[in-house]
């Protein structure tokens, strides 16, 4: 299902002209760490990002490696430990509690479980109107935004927005939220794992709707995610996250082709493939080192084939390998380099 331009709330319409090179959203320095009684845990460690309109970024990494920290930082849900994160050019730490409240509909997030994110006794053309009813305007017409947003992801209001949640199959649920989220108006959508939870033929209907709408309403996107074939779907770029430090970054298709850190070749390995069986990793036989404790120099070199004295010593710094790609690597694998 592809959305049209007549499918753009009044209060978005004005989206799709932004510049496109120019950064929505920005994040420099970011770091995440939570306080357990264990000592502190370094969720995220100085990782820099930028989202485009119209382009989507793909944050990967395995279960544990940061990706749904910094989505939280990103909306300072809670504020991020340390780093900045600029929104149109305005650093939201410099924002007053009202000021901030104020620019959050451009900040958007559409949750791994939809049902669990959508409350069970509204029904669905409520559910849609939340962001409305939390930052009322007389100018807008609300039955009219909901309308537009249900019709957008392909649910047509007279069949669906009388429906309580549990009347809708997860994909129907999915898209509800995606729709809810739109009606804020929004500058950036963040999906955090928004398909992990949907079967494949669900998964696919709530991909493309999320690159349509992108494209279509100038969106900066970023989709964070652990399987990398859904990733290629949906993103233009991806930054391979590892124990809270990005390790690669680049073109989506280059990186998935030919990549250049160990950690992303050893994600690609375990994609279940019919008829292939599952290839070796080439990982170390131990353990993911803990982030209450990440290994000295490289955080992967505990489980890395290739490791040498300098990655115990030496932090690895972002280096390119081809145009438009980094990698954070002292040993990046071949192929990519000379790619």
């Amino acid at each position: 299902m592809t959305t049209t331009p007549e499918t753009v709330a009044p209060d978005t319409a004005g989206a799709g002209t932004a510049d496109a090179g120019t950064a929505v959203l920005e994040a420099t320095g970011l770091g995440v760490v939570h306080r357990t009684r264990s000592g502190p845990l370094h969720a995220v460690s100085g990782v820099d990002l930028a989202l485009y309109p119209r382009r989507t970024l793909a944050l990967v990494g395995e279960s544990g490696s940061g990706k749904s920290s910094i989505a939280k930082a990103l909306l300072r849900l809670p504020p991020p430990t340390t780093g900045t994160v600029t929104l149109d050019g305005t650093d939201l730490a410099t924002l007053s509690p009202r000021a901030l409240r104020a620019v959050r509909p451009r900040l958007q997030m559409v949750f791994q479980d939809p049902l669990s994110s959508l409350n069970p006794r509204r029904r669905v053309r409520d559910l849609v109107a939340e962001p409305l009813d939390a930052h009322p305007d007389p100018a807008r017409d609300r039955e009219e935004i909901v309308t537009r947003q249900l019709e957008a992801v392909g649910l047509p209001p007279a069949l669906f927005g009388d429906r309580r949640p549990h009347q809708l199959s997860g994909g129907q649920a999915q898209r509800v939220a995606i729709a809810r989220a739109l009606a804020a108006g929004p500058r950036v959508l963040i999906a955090d794992e928004a398909v992990s939870a949907l079967d494949v033929s669900a998964q696919a209907t709530v991909l493309n709707l999320l690159r349509d709408l992108t494209e279509e309403r100038g969106l900066a996107g970023l989709f964070i995610s652990h399987d990398l074939g859904v990733v290629r779907a949906v993103s233009d770029e991806v930054a391979v996250l590892q124990l809270g430090r990005i390790c690669e970054r680049g073109p989506t298709e280059a990186v998935l082709a030919a990549p250049a850190h160990p950690y992303t070749a050893a994600l690609l390995a375990a994609v279940p493939e019919p008829g292939r069986p599952l290839r070796d990793t080439g990982l170390l036989p131990t353990d993911p080192p803990s982030p209450l404790a990440p290994p000295s120099g490289c955080r992967f070199r505990t489980r890395c084939p290739l490791a040498d004295s300098r990655c115990a010593t030496e932090e690895p710094r972002p280096r390119e390998v081809a145009p438009g790609r980094t990698v954070a690597c002292h040993r990046p694998l071949v192929g990519a380099a000379e790619a």
